[in-house]
């Protein structure tokens, strides 16, 4: 087993993983799994550049990561930004911040190399599920963005596009500089139609309707299967590889898409940092659903994370060998 660290950095939070890892066995042990959100693509789809404020969130939660990771003496991390960071003109002031902090450079990868980990993540432990029919569908439903990505053992095609819980809120559901609360009919129709519009594009790669199993990841996932099942509070064993069916996806859909943002945020398993932006995510999910005629979504906790994770330990044990 190698101890490693791994570290997500998308557009609306920034997560985790410290844990032991066999890359042959596909065994790991989380030691320390966390989330923060801190809002790195705030406006950046109108402005182009990284808020000040949104970087010094981004900072002060590498502090803490950077305490942990020393905590448990991990061998080995690797730090992955995502769709925010690509697509931001100042993200040089962000590279820096990181490696002063955690002594790595962050590694913007593209859409293809986000939607590679996060299919290892999601299926590795698939395959003692004979019962969940091949080929999986792994739908990474992010703040900028959702990865597509289509295989059995290993990815057979993928596809990014930009359609995620920020970008559509900020897109669609902003007026005045607040959310709407809750949202005119015509902008959940305008939402509607640009979801609609990247799902042709991600079809024009990725062979959607084949899949046998629709497999979801994510905060906006995860968050509507705890609601589907009503849970107490957010509950993880709970929610890893619950199946949440397109019936209840659609009920918790339309409710979402018309509550107020008092009534989203008394949902118990609800982080405060989703109250605004999980509208959007469960309507992406909805149309994904719609689009492929999937009956039930598979939910999954294990995702880009583990899946960089596995490449962390799987290199560095590559490493030891040559040694």
């Amino acid at each position: 087993m190698t101890r490693v660290a791994a570290i997500d950095c998308g557009t609306n939070s920034i997560r985790l993983l410290v844990a032991d890892v066999h890359p042959e066995s596909g065994e790991l042990v989380d030691l320390d799994r966390r989330m923060t959100i801190v809002r790195l693509g705030q406006g950046v789809d109108r402005t182009g550049r990284l808020a000040p404020e949104a970087l010094e969130r981004t900072f002060a939660a590498c502090r803490e990561y950077a305490a942990v990771i020393k905590e448990h003496g991990a061998e080995r991390l690797r730090f992955v930004a995502t769709s925010a960071s690509r697509d931001a003109e100042n993200r040089d002031e962000f590279v820096r911040g990181v490696m002063d902090i955690l002594g790595v450079e962050p590694e913007v990868i593209t859409g293809d190399q986000e939607a590679e980990f996060s299919f290892t993540g999601a299926t590795k432990e698939l395959a003692e599920h004979d019962h969940l029919p091949k080929p999986y569908l792994v739908v990474d439903i992010g703040g900028g963005s959702t990865e597509f990505v289509v295989g059995e053992e290993h990815v057979r095609a993928a596809r990014s596009v930009d359609v995620g819980c920020v970008r559509m809120t900020e897109r669609h559901l902003v007026q005045g500089g607040a959310v709407s609360d809750p949202p005119s009919e015509e902008q959940i129709a305008a939402m509607r139609a640009d979801i609609e519009a990247a799902l042709d594009l991600a079809e024009e790669t990725v062979p959607l309707r084949e899949a046998r199993t629709l497999v979801g990841l994510a905060g906006s996932v995860t968050t509507v299967s705890a609601i589907a099942q009503e849970l107490p509070e957010y509950d993880s064993t709970r929610i890893h590889h619950s199946r949440i069916s397109h019936d209840r996806v659609r009920e918790i859909t339309e409710w979402l898409l018309h509550s107020t943002h008092a009534e989203r945020a008394a949902v118990p398993s609800m982080h405060p940092g989703r109250v605004d932006v999980i509208a959007a995510g469960a309507l992406v999910l909805l149309a994904i659903m719609e689009r492929i005629g999937a009956e039930e979504v598979v939910v999954s906790e294990h995702d880009i994370l583990d899946g960089i994770a596995f490449k962390v330990a799987e290199n560095a044990d590559q490493g030891k060998r040559g040694d």
